[in-house]
């Protein structure tokens, strides 16, 4: 949704290309969009003379970028917040096993 809000006029074939998909599935995702009323399609020529699309983004698909981006940070910030407090463990044991080593090395 994202590239389609910034890139309206961008092809099916761009739109595959550009997220790593095959043509088939970027079809089938836009008209996926078309059909939840997400998405919009309007003709317009494109420099060669060929009709072609250009996408845009509906108010309840815009609504539905930002519920979906919300989403996406909150998910983000729980799986930062848990590897914060991993990283702070490990370096609570590495802390731990450097002070038990050096006090071993000290009474061999």
């Amino acid at each position: 949704m994202r590239l389609l809000d910034e890139q309206p006029a961008a092809s099916q074939r761009e739109i595959s290309s550009r997220l790593g998909l095959s043509l088939g599935k970027a079809n089938y995702l836009v008209r996926a969009l078309l059909d939840k009323g997400l998405l919009k399609m309007q003709n317009f020529r494109r420099s060669d003379n060929k009709m072609a699309y250009a996408y845009y983004l509906t108010p309840r698909g815009a609504a539905e970028r930002v519920r979906l981006t919300r989403a996406f940070l909150a998910r983000k910030e729980i799986e930062f917040e848990l590897l914060k407090t991993e990283i702070q463990s490990l370096q609570s044991q590495v802390e731990a096993d450097s002070k038990s080593s050096a006090r071993n090395k000290h009474q061999g």
